[in-house]
């Protein structure tokens, strides 16, 4: 019995020996900073948007006025949209159906453009040099650990439409998995809610939004108006074609 004890703590003793060499040998995963964050997920954003050009789906979004001025209202408009791909190559996202109206709000070509095309917002490496981005830590993210990012545009001037808020970057793909925030520049006569977008993963390649949803309230200069949209997209099928897809406009 003596003799069966020493083999046992032999045997014990070399199994622990091979595992600590296993893991030494197995190298640590390294420590990414900020800076080299930004570039691998900016370049992963900028392959996410040319492979989101070249992709059908259905996009639905629903609007509702909740309250004006603190008087409940019950004013609800959907539009589905869908993405068609032209003989020319070209891509456009049209609108097939429209139901229900708005009273309190006018719906402007603005407003249809952030649904349409600030949705998803997608940080490439192009438009990376128009931001100021600040590291605000890790964070899980359902069952994903995350980088997050402050983000705001350095300029606001000129016109153009841009996007100020948060965002979740996965840290094993490097592609941001959630956004939360709003389309700026805004004036008294033209507001844009605030909204958290998820983003899941399809065809086992790319991070695609499939919902947002914004619950604000927008301070317009005779009235406060709470408006609650929900956008959806679905049914993505990959365009198979030979021809050149030109995105639109983003």
């Amino acid at each position: 019995m003596p003799r069966i004890r020493v083999v046992a703590a032999v045997l014990a003793l070399i199994f622990a020996c091979a595992v600590a060499q296993t893991q030494e040998q197995v190298p640590a995963k390294k420590e990414l900073s900020p800076e080299e964050i930004v570039k691998a997920f900016t370049a992963k954003e900028t392959e996410f948007f040319e492979a989101w050009s070249q992709y059908y789906y259905r996009q639905v979004a629903s609007i509702k006025v909740l309250s004006v001025n603190n008087v409940p209202a019950k004013e609800a408009m959907t539009m589905e949209f869908e993405v068609v791909f032209l003989d020319n190559g070209t891509r456009e996202v049209k609108l097939i159906e429209k139901s229900g109206r708005l009273r309190s709000v006018i719906w402007t070509p603005d407003d249809e453009d952030v649904i349409t095309n600030y949705q998803p917002f997608a940080l490439t490496t192009k438009d990376l040099a128009e931001y100021d981005l600040k590291y605000e830590g890790k964070e899980q993210v359902d069952e994903l650990d995350t980088y997050i990012f402050s983000v705001r545009p350095k300029s606001t001037k000129g016109g153009k439409l841009y996007f100020q808020g948060k965002i979740w970057v996965d840290d094993k793909d490097l592609q941001i998995v959630r956004t939360m925030g709003k389309v700026v520049p805004q004036t008294e006569e033209s507001q844009f809610p605030e909204f958290e977008t998820l983003r899941q993963l399809v065809d086992k390649k790319y991070w695609f939004p499939v919902w947002s949803h914004a619950n604000s309230v927008l301070n317009f200069r005779d009235s406060r108006v709470r408006i609650e949209e929900t956008i959806t997209w679905e049914g993505f099928k990959q365009f198979k074609s030979s021809v050149t897809v030109t995105p639109i406009k983003k």
